[in-house]
């Protein structure tokens, strides 16, 4: 299915379908998730059965401001969608879609690592990348641009680039 006919097709459930450059992004609801996947993936002419890939944008400034994006793939049909799902900023909880998508597990817990969204359901939400005693959230565009902190187990400390004495 080319990106065109692709579009066409997932734009009979979603009603918000991009095609630019040959890549095709739907827009989905929060509440609307984890339905809206399951079709995706269970519609035979679709089969977009496999998610390679869990990631956010942080917008401080816009609304919603973060952006989550879905990458999912079809191995049967060879074809790409990439669902979005925008979150306000005091209301970053979306539900987990590791019952549909198994990979799903480290993704998530890496883009809770990094921006702080809570995957309500996930079945082991915690970091997975930064030590469990961090603080804050690296990726959001709320953190200093020169880097955070970093403190080690063993009392080293090193600040981040803009704060380094040379």
């Amino acid at each position: 299915m080319n990106p065109a006919e692709l579009a066409r097709r997932v734009g009979a459930s979603l009603p918000e379908v991009i095609l630019v450059r040959d890549e095709v992004t739907a827009v989905a609801e929060r509440g609307e998730l984890l339905v809206a996947l399951q079709g995706l993936r269970e519609d035979p002419d679709l089969r977009l059965d496999f998610l390679s890939c869990v990631t956010a944008t942080d917008w401080p400034e816009r609304l919603p401001r973060f952006w989550l994006a879905y990458e999912l793939y079809s191995l049967e049909h060879r074809h790409r969608l990439r669902v979005k799902v925008g979150l306000a900023g005091e209301d970053a909880v979306v539900p987990s879609v590791t019952e549909l998508f198994p990979t799903a597990d480290w993704l998530e817990r890496e883009v809770y690592d990094f921006y702080g969204i809570v995957f309500e359901g996930h079945p082991d939400l915690r970091r997975i990348l930064l030590p469990e005693g961090w603080e804050g959230w690296p990726l959001r565009k709320t953190e200093e641009l020169g880097g955070v902190n970093t403190r080690y187990r063993d009392g080293a400390f090193i600040p981040p680039v803009d704060r380094r004495i040379t």
